[in-house]
């Protein structure tokens, strides 16, 4: 007989949508039980490994930096960066709750438990041809995306009214229960022996993400079509278990499951050494001082490619492009200054709070961070001279795409040309970039002032073999603005909630086709936010 346990609310995944839900949950007076898949050291999914920025409106902090934002213009970039469906009435109503209440709702929700913001704000994601963030919203958690977790599981631990809260790790939810048109509880195994266990619960919450982990053959089977065939290597930047078990689960008892094919792909992903999932990787923060070149060493354009404008362009363009790889190409000087992973196990100063660790990294350049990806990561190729990076490039390209060097060395010769004249004659779309971005004073602190690539004396000279990363999913269950799960005649399922990455963060498709980035772990806490509220309250 399967061990059975009882509460009025089971979720069944342990971050961070599933953790705020929890609180917020027990301080209602609702007994909840927890299921996480993963190990207890794990708890709190992907988000404990994220570097920790959440995009806000109108904080506090950007009000300090003299930041005028409002909820209508976050509106209006967010609608330019989704580009929704005539028919994404769900996601368009949960952009528009993010875009107003995420200060009041997210925020003060955070800042109030424990978790501290950088006080200069980011810019992210600024737009291309297109408006992106039309100023900086990336608030950057001091101590990443892991104090954000800590700083929510201690204020479950230090709850008053912690006794009605229950967490089991290592319990796979695989089924609905379901009795009389009602979800009534799940079921699943236990990961360590397969010992079957089932929930009776009132209220049944899905927070178990997304599809774009696992083996990532659900993110190939639902590639967006335009891009044309996906990346013959594609790299696993989300968590492991991130199969989309529960909601295909959902799925076959009527939910409406939306948007598959809109996915968060990263486009600098990189190797893993000993990662703990097939084809693991890291992001890395693209430099916006490096050159971005193909799989033949040949720069991007007529546009060129950089980061901070519109990840999911960059995507396509790599995407579309014979190899589906890339390379950017930087030296030494570049790499100490600009180069970050988006994560927190490498930005080790950030995750650890150490100040004056990081006060030096911003003076002096991180060079403990480019030594260890250098002597981590096979994606990494160091020389002293051009010819010498070529020939390196050359041992690690893939699928015959043997490195142009004529043209390469021609592309970096122009470009540091141009550098060599000075700003008043710059006609290069990438160093016009650098001179807007370092106006502010958040971009100027880590980006170098128009530095050659070929420059004696900044070298030596790096090339970084880059993948596509698969991150995120836009889709999942369609929800209501309660979170609750939708069949597909646009009715809720009753028992049935879906919050975080499951519900496509918020209505099946927040997002549309893409991020102004800092939206997902802010999602996460909205969606479980409102998911309680809607369970606490009743209909």
């Amino acid at each position: 007989m399967p061990t059975t346990y009882h509460a009025d609310v089971v979720i069944a995944g342990g971050g961070l949508a599933g953790l705020t839900a929890a609180h917020e949950l027990i301080g209602r007076g609702l007994r909840v039980l927890v299921l996480d898949r993963d190990s207890e050291d794990r708890l709190g999914g992907l988000a404990k490994r994220s570097f920790g920025g959440v995009m806000f409106v109108d904080t506090p902090h950007q009000r300090k930096l003299g930041i005028d934002d409002t909820p209508e213009l976050a509106w209006s970039d967010w609608l330019s960066f989704a580009d929704f469906a005539d028919d994404d009435e769900w996601p368009k109503r949960w952009a528009r709750t993010y875009v107003e209440h995420s200060t009041e709702l997210v925020f003060d929700w955070l800042t109030g438990h424990g978790v501290e913001f950088l006080p200069l704000v980011n810019w992210a994601e600024r737009g291309l041809f297109r408006p992106g963030n039309s100023v900086p919203r990336w608030h950057i958690a001091w101590g990443t995306g892991h104090a954000i977790i800590e700083s929510v599981v201690a204020a479950l631990d230090g709850h008053s009214h912690r006794d009605r809260l229950e967490i089991r790790c290592a319990h796979r939810v695989e089924r609905l229960l379901i009795e009389a048109g009602r979800v009534v509880g799940c079921a699943g195994v236990t990961e360590s022996d397969g010992a079957a266990f089932e929930v009776r619960a009132d209220h049944v919450v899905l927070a178990s993400g997304g599809i774009c982990g696992g083996d990532l053959s659900k993110v190939k089977a639902n590639w967006y079509t335009p891009w044309g065939r996906p990346p013959t290597t594609l790299l696993n930047g989300s968590h492991r278990f991130a199969d989309g078990l529960l909601q295909d689960e959902a799925a076959s008892h009527g939910a409406a499951l939306t948007h598959l094919d809109k996915h968060w792909h990263y486009a600098a992903g990189v190797h893993q050494r000993d990662g703990d999932s097939p084809m693991a990787g890291i992001s890395l923060v693209p430099p916006r001082s490096a050159l971005w070149l193909d799989g033949n060493g040949r720069r991007f354009g007529p546009v060129p490619l950089m980061g901070y404008s519109d990840t999911r362009w960059v995507v396509e363009q790599i995407c579309r492009s014979p190899a589906q790889y890339s390379w950017q190409v930087l030296n030494w000087k570049i790499a100490i200054r600009e180069l970050a992973v988006s994560g927190c196990d490498y930005m080790t100063a950030f995750r650890n709070k150490r100040k004056l660790e990081l006060v030096k990294q911003v003076l002096f350049g991180n060079t403990e961070l480019v030594n260890r990806l250098i002597d981590e990561c096979e994606d990494f190729a160091v020389a002293d001279s051009l010819p010498g990076l070529m020939d390196k490039m050359e041992s690690m390209s893939l699928d015959g795409a043997a490195i142009d060097r004529a043209g390469m060395a021609a592309d970096i010769a122009a470009y540091d040309a141009q550098i060599a004249r000075g700003p008043r004659y710059f006609n290069d779309d990438q160093l016009r970039r650098i001179a807007t971005s370092r106006t502010y004073r958040a971009d100027r602190l880590r980006t170098c002032a128009f530095q050659a690539i070929d420059d004696p004396k900044a070298r030596p000279l790096i090339a970084i073999r880059e993948f596509i990363l698969s991150r995120k999913s836009l889709g999942g269950l369609q929800t209501d603005l309660g979170s609750r799960v939708l069949d597909r005649s646009g009715e809720p399922i009753p028992g049935l909630y879906a919050i975080g990455e499951t519900a496509g963060f918020g209505g099946g498709g927040i997002h549309g086709k893409g991020s102004l980035e800092g939206t997902f772990l802010g999602s996460c806490v909205l969606t479980g936010r409102l998911a309680a509220r809607a369970i606490a309250d009743g209909p």
